[in-house]
């Protein structure tokens, strides 16, 4: 079964959501993911899609028009003070897109308070017919693929699940092994992009590479390829590429970002199945 693509918020982040979902449905994407809260913790206020009508109205229009669904939206933070009521606009917003699944990020270092914070989330999601998907990041406290899934799996919520980041599976101590062995339920998509190597394994180094040094897909060293074989058949890859330095078209990016992601997916599944990939397929 084929990966549906969806362009992610970061790889076109300078311009209204209407012209990205435009941009997007160009380049043949299914769907995008969008962004209503800040990820950096700078105090950056909501942006316009939460908190402005007319910008809501005019990326509801180009959904219309485009036949684009929304993949996800960005970005809740689990601190040590989370409180579920305060994602209500979040949500409502969420749902007037139709949006699927909910971009979540760990900040408390207190796990298993941050695992009663993400429960809660998932709750209140779940309300909204949504999905919190729980993103590893190599500094925050969810730091690896273990970590996450110690935490959804704790948490035992049937809308939880763990979000793979192509970058992050690259800088952290995680393997396409314990990929493969997760539960199929737990993956609703993932984020592709490729990065430099070698790379200042730093928290500033990380954080500058993922928001603004990414690179398209096979223009870097991460092993895409395993990770496109690894994941589970049909599930949603998101494209994220958060570069700083690109000065194409909006259209052109979009179209860059799905030619690469598609060569790479076409290598992937060219490769035939090993003796071990060929028995779980089997049964």
């Amino acid at each position: 079964m084929p990966h549906p693509l969806s362009l992610a918020f970061l790889t076109l982040p300078g311009i209204p959501p209407a012209r990205m979902i435009e941009a997007a449905a160009g380049a043949g994407f299914a769907a995008v993911g969008l962004r209503l809260l800040p990820a950096a913790l700078s105090g950056e206020g909501p942006y316009p899609l939460l908190t402005d009508d007319r910008v809501l109205a005019d990326t509801l229009a180009a959904l219309r028009d485009t036949g684009l669904g929304v993949a996800d939206v960005e970005i809740i933070r689990l601190n040590a003070g989370f409180d579920p009521e305060s994602c209500l606009p979040f949500l409502e917003r969420a749902a007037r897109l139709q949006a699927r699944h909910v971009l979540v990020a760990g900040d408390d270092r207190d796990l298993s308070r941050l695992t009663g914070s993400y429960a809660r989330f998932c709750e209140a999601a779940a309300g909204f017919g949504l999905s919190g998907d729980l993103e590893f990041m190599p500094w925050t406290a969810v730091p690896d693929l273990a970590t996450a899934r110690r935490i959804v799996e704790a948490a035992a919520q049937p809308n939880g699940a763990i979000l793979i980041d192509a970058l992050h599976f690259d800088r952290a101590p995680t393997t396409l092994e314990e990929i493969r062995a997760l539960p199929a339920g737990l993956i609703n998509y993932v984020q592709f992009c490729d990065g430099p190597r070698p790379y200042d394994p730093g928290d500033e180094g990380l954080i500058a590479v993922a928001r603004g040094g990414r690179l398209m897909p096979g223009e870097g060293a991460i092993d895409l390829t395993g990770l496109a074989r690894a994941i589970p058949e049909g599930c949603m890859i998101s494209v994220e590429v958060a570069d700083l330095t690109n000065r194409l078209s909006p259209l052109d990016t979009a179209q860059r970002a799905a030619r690469t992601t598609r060569a790479i997916l076409d290598a992937a599944a060219r490769i035939p199945a090993g003796p071990n990939q060929q028995e779980e397929e089997g049964r």
